[in-house]
């Protein structure tokens, strides 16, 4: 099986922002993941992420969307609409990312499926924590995760 690259997002210190890394936080803390699963906090980092995704042949994104939709919305982006998303600049970090995944097509390792999913912010301003709205969607993003795992016949175990 080829590596899965689960990338969580975001800048912790705006709030809602940091919704992508709370979520791979809760990840790493519940659940073991076997090889080829790699789940990665991704912060800010942009080009540099290209180390870390390069031989992935899926990548399964968290972040913090802004698709003008009422705070606390739940996004699950597949096929055309992961272009889309880069084409509308609906994330603070589609730029990075976007220039990742063209960085390794020009490399010749192209990723196969890109899923992903995100919330609706209600505040990006200066602080550490999420407000209700987006922590109320930290349980439904991580049961989409593990579900997009099984689905690509990864396997997980709960920590216990």
């Amino acid at each position: 099986m080829k590596r899965i690259t689960v990338l969580g997002i975001g800048n912790i210190l705006l709030q809602d922002e940091g919704f992508g890394v709370r979520v791979i936080e809760e990840l790493q803390r519940r659940y073991r993941f076997t090889e080829p699963v790699q789940v990665l906090d991704g912060g800010t980092l942009g080009m540099e992420l290209l180390h870390f995704i390069t031989g992935s042949a899926r990548l399964l994104v968290i972040d913090a969307i802004d698709g003008g939709q009422p705070p606390g919305s739940f996004y699950r982006l597949t096929g055309e609409a992961v272009q889309a998303y880069f084409q509308d600049k609906v994330s603070l970090h589609e730029l990075g990312l976007k220039d990742v995944l063209a960085a390794l097509k020009v490399l010749d390792e192209p990723v196969e499926e890109v899923v992903i999913i995100g919330v609706q912010p209600a505040v990006l301003d200066l602080g550490l924590d999420l407000t209700p709205a987006v922590v109320a969607m930290i349980e439904p993003a991580i049961a989409a995760v593990i579900a997009q795992l099984k689905g690509w016949q990864a396997e997980v175990w709960e920590n216990g």
